[in-house]
């Protein structure tokens, strides 16, 4: 079978949908085809995300991406309805407590002076304040806090089912299938064949593949530099009922929690040297030995949890740890939403307004993201993000 598209989006998770909703909110009236290789989304990193959403950031590009995500995220159940009914993205602006000891206290006070600079709302806390806000939280080592009462939470699953269904209702069609060659002629990318023999041509074609966009980069005969990184997570339940509405919480030292539904905490710490790979098994010693003394530390009521179930995801991780946006240098009409590294769930709806313009207009206006390209590996020009959780 073969048909044709004006653009098509390989991957449908989160960010290839949040592409196909904005082309079409801001008045694309071309044909576009998003390609997903799962249709269960069971190994989307929008699915297994941790749902936290922030303006906390220690460089200006990564502030603006996400307080423009942020303002679209406190409109998303309206904005994405259907036939009257309403989005489930469930955002609640608990905020972001990003805990200040003597070793990283400096580097929270630098980032909060440019984010005080570009009217990020944050707030500075010393010791007592942070017990105001989390009662028994052992703040001994602490020097105090930054907090984004902004910030919060939401749930993934209904943020990328927003974005599918919104899509959808517009015309977009989904084609559930593997896009295995991204196919060029003498005028730049031409289409793309999927596994099952499906050929779109297309002179755009979008990768927005998560984990996997260095494979669908491959296949356009070019490499990108992002890999797969896991990243565990665990659902914690307390012994004992806690009173306490927890924002997320950032240790110094890289563990974080925050309040999920029925009384149970989600928890999660980056792993050292974590090889790259794509690996979706969790392991129940790594919470036993590398989360939980940190979670009894930091709130003692925490000595004693029970580990309900953990899960793995991952994250698309470019060298410096930041998104990668725009055309390909090498090929006329392949453009990149790549690389988030974590940070594709927060910043989606800018990503899909970023992309949008870029696409119709040949540059960002909304946000500039020319500094995002992928060109600024090779011109050493890279956007050092030291807020990477």
């Amino acid at each position: 079978m073969k048909s044709r598209a004006d653009v098509v989006i390989i991957g449908g998770g989160v960010t290839g949908s949040s592409i196909a909703f904005t082309l079409m909110a801001d008045g694309f009236r071309g044909k576009i085809v998003v390609v997903e290789r799962d249709p269960t989304y069971e190994y989307a990193s929008s699915s297994l995300a941790t749902g936290g959403i922030r303006q906390q950031f220690g460089t200006l590009i990564n502030m603006q991406l996400s307080r423009y995500s942020t303002s679209f995220y406190e409109r998303f159940d309206e904005i994405m309805a259907v036939g009257g009914e309403k989005a489930n993205a469930e955002f609640q602006q608990v905020g972001y407590l990003f805990l200040g000891n003597e070793r990283n206290w400096p580097v929270l006070q630098r980032r909060l002076a440019l984010q005080k600079d570009h009217n990020i709302e944050v707030e500075v806390l010393d010791p007592s304040e942070i017990q105001r806000i989390i009662p028994d939280l052992n703040t001994q080592d602490l020097l105090g806090a930054t907090f984004g009462p902004k910030d919060g939470v939401l749930d993934p699953n209904g943020v990328l089912q927003g974005f599918v269904r919104k899509a959808r209702s517009l015309g977009v069609p989904f084609l559930y299938e593997e896009a295995v060659q991204i196919t060029k002629d003498n005028k730049g990318v031409s289409g793309i064949t999927t596994r099952k023999g499906t050929r779109l041509s297309s002179r755009v074609v979008v990768n927005a593949a998560g984990p996997w966009a260095q494979q669908v980069a491959n296949s356009a005969g070019v490499d990108i530099p992002v890999v797969p990184v896991r990243r565990q997570l665990f659902v914690c339940l307390p012994s004992a009922q806690i009173q306490s509405r927890f924002p997320m919480v950032i240790d110094p030292g890289g563990t974080h929690w925050r309040s999920e539904t029925g009384g149970r905490i989600l928890a999660a710490k980056a792993k050292k040297d974590e090889p790259v790979g794509f690996n979706f098994k969790w392991e129940r010693m790594y919470f036993t030995d590398e989360i939980w003394p940190d979670l009894a530390h930091r709130y003692p009521p925490f000595d004693r949890l029970r580990m309900e179930r953990g899960w793995a995801g991952l994250y698309a991780v470019s060298p410096d740890e930041n998104a990668i946006y725009g055309e390909h240098p090498e090929i006329k009409g392949f453009y990149l939403a790549n690389g988030f590294s974590g940070h594709g769930l927060m910043m989606a709806p800018a990503t899909g307004k970023a992309m949008s313009e870029v696409i119709r207009l040949g540059r960002s206006e909304t946000i500039d993201v020319s500094c995002l390209g992928l060109d600024r590996f090779r011109t050493g020009k890279l956007i050092i993000e030291e807020a990477v959780i």
